[in-house]
């Protein structure tokens, strides 16, 4: 298992980013750029990963201004 802790920064509010490309991810036309705009956002996590997260496979919480979400590798 894997847990990732994905941060904020001053550009970019995490939590909110990631509920907008969920909210898209669920459309099949809009994956690919979504899943290119968070890939390069956090660059340091598996795509495969953040592929569960955006198609909800996985569930995430919320710490501060951090996503945390755990996938089994």
């Amino acid at each position: 298992m894997a847990t990732y802790r994905l941060g904020s920064s001053p550009l970019v509010h995490t939590p909110g980013v990631i509920a907008w490309a969920i909210s898209g991810y669920h459309f099949k036309r809009d994956r690919p750029q979504l899943a290119k705009v968070i890939e390069g956002t956090f660059p340091s996590v598996p795509a495969a990963a953040l592929h569960r997260l955006l198609s909800k496979e996985v569930p995430y919480t919320v710490d501060g201004e951090t996503v945390v979400f755990t996938v089994e590798e």
